[in-house]
């Protein structure tokens, strides 16, 4: 299986297993949804969750990876507050702790570069 064949495989597996954490951790995601968001932080982490594992079955079929593929480069983008809030929350934690929520900070780059890339590559074939 080729690079390419792989990538979408690869994205749609991080997309559902992130879901998944969603509902089985849910208290961990409550923590870092933002304040200011009306209504309970549980149904904007379980709202996530869902997205992400719809964005996941959509980057893994071929017929709509293009789409979700670019939705979920625009996910990445959506749930960039909730990782900055997570890394100003954290920044008296131990520093194992503290590393960790800066490091999602520019992860989300590459995330975003990920599926825009699997997008792209969809549109080509």
């Amino acid at each position: 299986m080729s690079r390419s064949e792989r990538s979408p495989l690869l994205l749609a597996g991080l997309l559902a297993a992130a879901g998944v954490a969603h509902f089985a951790v849910p208290r961990q995601f409550d923590a870092i949804v933002p304040r200011g968001l009306p209504g309970s932080r549980r149904t904007y982490t379980y709202a996530s969750g869902a997205a992400e594992l719809a964005l996941a079955a959509g980057v893994a079929l071929p017929r709509t990876r293009r789409v979700a593929a670019l939705a979920s480069a625009a996910f990445f983008v959506g749930v960039f507050p909730a990782n900055v809030k997570m890394a100003v929350d954290w920044r008296h934690r131990p520093t194992p702790q503290k590393a960790t929520a800066v490091a999602r900070l520019p992860l989300q780059v590459p995330l975003v570069l990920w599926a825009r890339g699997v997008a792209r590559n969809a549109a080509s074939r």
